[in-house]
């Protein structure tokens, strides 16, 4: 009991940091220092001249991704925009590897049980957002 009021005393004081007591950063601090690995960065996509296997990956995305992405890609409260410059400018390896290995830390989850193929669809749809937004 005394060691409850002591912390309390120490916040309402703003002697003990937010985060000793589980504060939580923002998404977007989370999510800006969530990076591939190097080896990741330079993995290319396989299906990325292969335009006839995007229908695969909107659909998969439509099933796993929409829920926290929006259909559009454009986020919700849950997920970013995926459309937006600084997860477009990311390499097709980083994103395929964001996709497989998830975050924890940001709440997306890991998609290795899906086929790799498949991971490289959605890495496809995710490019094609912003060629689909007005």
């Amino acid at each position: 009991m005394v060691m409850t009021r002591t912390i309390l005393a120490g916040l309402l004081c703003g002697l003990v940091p937010a985060a000793v007591v589980g504060a939580r950063q923002s998404w977007s601090d989370r999510q800006s220092e969530w990076k591939a690995p190097a080896a990741a960065d330079t993995k290319q996509n396989p299906l990325a001249s292969r335009p006839e296997t995007h229908a695969g990956g909107a659909k998969l995305f439509a099933e796993r991704c929409s829920a926290c992405h929006a259909d559009d890609g454009t986020g919700t409260s849950r997920g970013p925009n995926l459309t937006l410059k600084r997860v477009q400018s990311q390499t097709d390896g980083a994103l395929f590897w964001k996709i497989s290995s998830g975050n924890t830390r940001t709440g997306m989850p890991a998609f290795s049980g899906i086929p790799a193929l498949q991971r490289w669809q959605l890495v496809s749809h995710v490019r094609a957002l912003v060629e689909a937004a007005p």
